[in-house]
């Protein structure tokens, strides 16, 4: 992958009146890489996302996205990037392909290059079968792939997406994941805001967390990670009347132990892989059984928690739009 930055944010700041809603964002996307804007509902995702795709103008600040500059060169940026937005921007009255041909027309493309673009999308989007359909009838996870497609039509190079699994089934979230892996291996640079943590680590490359407006934590998955601590050792007992028995035994080994007793499961912040081993000794010797017995690195609501106070998914505020 070449790190040669495609979309770039310096110093970027959005102003609603007295209300700012981004303060100061920078980063770098480099060519073929997947980059995640991290953060709760209102924290200034969706409008650094406007600012980069001509949507909204900087209030300072500047950003180029394939080397052309926002604010100066807008038609060049419209025409080297897709937007796939939070609310589809298909019609429900057209069909999938009609859809299609339709924002083809728009950007002016060859009619014989449009229909078979459109085949080309439909097919890659398993959406073949369902391409004569009114969009009207396509379930949530249909919708979102038709909506993807339609930013695809003009082979863009870069690729906005705003929120992309808002709304679908666990099912049609992991099927959009491999359709946007499909497409970063075929070259594409993947800017995605998420307030989803699991989605972030499944496909950013790297991960701005903002909040507030503000950017709190940059880095790759694994880096945010090891940023919240050093791993844990986790020990799931297999039955109730042995839990406090081998919280004892894991206090002689790694000192301090949370005890969930409901759910017969001890965890060891700090725990490496030698007291995993001694632990296991110790509880073979006592005759304890476990289910479970490993260490556990901090997850991405870790990350988040330990940097804001609150889960992702918790807002005290809503992004202004314009």
């Amino acid at each position: 992958m070449s790190r040669e930055p495609v979309i770039e944010a310096v110093g970027l700041v959005k102003r609603f009146g007295d209300f700012t809603a981004v303060d100061d964002v920078s980063f770098e996307v480099p060519r073929g890489s997947v980059f995640g804007l991290l953060g709760p509902n209102g924290a200034g995702k969706t409008t650094t996302v406007r600012m980069m795709t001509t949507l909204a103008i900087p209030t300072s600040g500047s950003a180029r996205v394939a080397g052309h500059d926002v604010v100066k060169e807008p038609e060049a940026v419209r025409a080297s990037m897709g937007l796939t937005a939070q609310s589809a921007t298909v019609d429900d009255l057209l069909t999938g392909r009609e859809n299609l041909r339709l924002i083809g027309d728009l950007y002016g493309l060859d009619r014989s290059f449009v229909r078979k673009r459109t085949d080309e999308l439909l097919e890659q989007f398993s959406l073949t079968e369902a391409g004569d359909k009114v969009v009207k009838d396509y379930s949530g996870g249909m919708r979102r792939r038709i909506d993807l497609a339609v930013s695809l039509i003009a082979h863009p190079s870069v690729l906005f997406l705003d929120e992309p699994t808002t709304g679908l089934d666990p099912r049609s979230r992991v099927e959009l994941w491999d359709v946007l892996r499909e497409l970063v291996r075929d070259g594409t640079t993947l800017l995605l805001t998420t307030q989803y943590l699991d989605e972030a680590d499944q496909l950013a490359d790297d991960i701005v967390v903002i909040d507030h407006g503000r950017i709190i934590a940059q880095g790759t998955p694994l880096e945010l990670k090891n940023q919240s601590g050093a791993a844990s050792l986790v020990v799931t007992v297999s039955r109730h009347d042995q839990v406090r028995q081998a919280a004892e035994l894991l206090r002689g080994v790694v000192g301090d132990v949370h005890v969930d007793e409901d759910a017969r499961k001890l965890t060891a912040p700090g725990g490496d892989v030698g007291a995993l081993s001694q632990v296991a000794t110790r509880l073979d010797d006592a005759s304890i059984d476990v289910d479970d017995l490993g260490m556990q690195r901090p997850s991405l609501d870790d990350v988040f928690l330990a940097l804001t106070g609150h889960k992702a998914e918790e807002t005290s505020n809503q992004e202004v739009s314009a």
